[in-house]
């Protein structure tokens, strides 16, 4: 069972997703909306954080997140290419044809949408991360 596997140390790329994942839902729920899922596993395919937006219009929204340490090689919306649209789009699918989040909750029957939020680090020391919120970004 997995439990009983030692737990892998994260690699400081992967605790900088975990931590932009966690400061994203953070604001999300400050902002009133409700996380219905983080890191939800759909066969080969991760949604980042599954949420409802209230609206209006209300929506169900799969949320990608992208993080970097740096603008030295790009922003982190340059990394949301096609390949990862693709797999966003086959969990959307995938979610709908499941019908339910982990747990057993049955998704709600809302539009879908997928949005991309970014995460940079602050532009001074001691201010707040840069946060990009980027609505339907499947549409983009």
């Amino acid at each position: 069972m997995a439990q009983d596997q030692p737990c892998r140390s994260r690699t400081r790329s992967q605790r900088t997703g975990d931590a932009a994942e966690r400061l994203v839902a953070d604001r999300l729920e400050a902002a009133g909306w409700t996380i219905l899922g983080r890191n939800l596993r759909l066969s080969r395919e991760e949604l980042d954080l599954v949420a409802v937006d209230p609206g209006p219009p209300g929506a169900l929204v799969l949320i990608e997140v992208r993080s970097r340490g740096t603008r030295e090689f790009g922003l982190p919306e340059e990394t949301f290419d096609h390949r990862k649209r693709r797999h966003l789009w086959t969990a959307a699918m995938r979610l709908l044809e499941v019908g339910q989040l982990p747990g057993g909750m049955a998704v709600p029957r809302l539009p879908i949408r997928v949005d991309l939020v970014v995460v940079e680090p602050p532009a001074r020391p001691g201010s707040q991360p840069r946060i990009r919120h980027h609505r339907d970004a499947l549409a983009i």
